[in-house]
């Protein structure tokens, strides 16, 4: 299971998703899950049309959020950003102006700077993305558009077309970097300013 490997606590912040073995899984039923866990939250969130936002968080002029959406607590949600097709957002995450997060959990701490797309992705706590940065989710220029991934030297089949990356904790993605479908980086990783980090992992 890769998931407690690469977000320390993960199952403790959303026991959900010890149900799930994959990532691309999770990704792939996200609106469900987020749908049961909008089912659990406290009073401190307001509710309305499957979208739930913390008390305590901001919301700026101009966002899109289209359901099922979380922000948590003490998040920061920057002007004209666009979330869609289940995002949930863990405690103190900065989402920042113009950015657009698909069908992805961000964990506690991150920050998208601006102008970041993030797609079908897990993103692990105190990430950080600097401005530009993308999480690419589908090989477009591919007849094959299956995505497979390298896990621990194995090669394997996500049998989804549409899959990001797992980002773990405390990693680093510099300006107007690119990430290709099926990344895995573990925690602590450094991704420079306009690298393309290929992982196009087939057999």
């Amino acid at each position: 299971m890769l998931l407690p490997h690469s977000i320390s606590g993960v199952f403790q912040t959303l026991p959900i998703l010890e149900s799930y073995q994959t990532p691309w899984e999770i990704t792939t039923k996200i609106q469900e899950i987020i749908s049961q866990i909008l089912t659990t939250l406290d009073p401190d969130f307001i509710v309305r049309d499957h979208i739930a936002i913390h008390k305590d968080s901001v919301v700026e002029q101009g966002v899109i959020l289209k359901a099922p959406v979380i922000i948590s607590k003490g998040c920061f949600i920057g002007a004209h950003a666009y979330l869609r097709g289940g995002v949930f957002l863990a405690e103190n995450v900065s989402i920042g102006p113009g950015c657009e997060v698909k069908s992805s959990f961000i964990f506690s701490g991150s920050a998208l700077a601006h102008f970041n797309f993030v797609g079908d992705s897990i993103i692990g706590s105190q990430v950080n993305m600097e401005a530009g940065a993308i999480i690419a989710n589908h090989f477009n220029e591919r007849d094959d558009k299956r995505i497979w991934a390298k896990i621990n030297h194995e090669i394997i089949d996500t049998k989804v077309t549409k899959f990001g990356a797992l980002i773990g904790d405390n990693s680093r993605i510099g300006a107007n970097a690119v990430t290709t479908p099926g990344t895995i980086l573990p925690p602590n990783s450094v991704v420079g300013r306009l690298e393309l980090v290929n992982q196009m992992a087939k057999p």
